[in-house]
């Protein structure tokens, strides 16, 4: 109910802004909102043991997960991915790719936090198959990863907490720059100072699924 209302508050607003002249000075502005593709988000977990890879789609499962599994003697890697579409095609807001971003975040609701009281975390954007991620989307954290990329923390507490709000302005803006008609990110342990845990976000239709929303003019 409350990603519903947050869809109608942009829609609202939008429309609002743009039969609105302002002051004349400030420059207008529209806030669109686009829940993730759950057909496309998904995680992959890699077993360093047999090097091989799992590849779980968030249709089945309802969530991804990242981090490192220290329940199984494997220590198998989780990475998550998640797809944002752009071009309204998923039922959301339409972002022009002429459009320029002034603010972007997304929220993510957090089911379970493990293994560790913080998470050092590591957002990346990244492009991957329409279809869902593939074994060859998976980057150690030893490769070079991409230039647009934030970091945060993830906490013990935050399951208790509706949602996560992380602010993703830079990685917009950068997708924006590339003319990418799908804004995808890639959650992973950010490997400083011996970082672990594991960290499930849930990704289970509208009530729960990430929530991306944009500022733009």
């Amino acid at each position: 109910m409350r990603r519903a209302i947050f869809l109608v508050m942009a829609v609202v607003f939008a429309v609002t802004l743009a039969g609105c002249g302002g002051d004349g000075n400030a420059p207008t502005t529209i806030v669109g909102q686009i829940l993730s593709d759950q057909r496309v988000d998904g995680d992959i977990a890699y077993n360093p043991v047999d090097n091989s890879y799992t590849i779980s789609p968030a249709s089945v499962n309802k969530n991804v997960v990242f981090g490192i599994d220290e329940s199984s003697a494997d220590l198998p890697e989780y990475q998550a991915f998640l797809d944002f579409p752009l071009d309204g095609s998923n039922g959301g807001s339409v972002i022009p790719l002429s459009a320029v971003i002034v603010a972007a975040d997304m929220e993510v609701s957090v089911t379970s936090v493990g293994f560790a009281s913080t998470v050092p975390t590591r957002v990346d954007l990244v492009t991957y198959s329409p279809t869902g991620p593939t074994s060859g989307d998976f980057v150690f954290s030893t490769s070079p990863l991409p230039a647009a990329y934030r970091t945060l923390d993830f906490l013990s507490s935050d399951p208790s907490r509706n949602f996560v709000r992380i602010d993703v302005t830079s990685l917009m803006q950068e997708a924006q720059r590339q003319g990418l008609t799908n804004f995808q990110v890639r959650f992973l342990l950010d490997f400083v100072s011996g970082a672990s845990g594991l960290v499930t976000l849930a990704d289970a239709g509208s009530a729960t699924a990430p929530l991306l929303t944009v500022e733009y003019r």
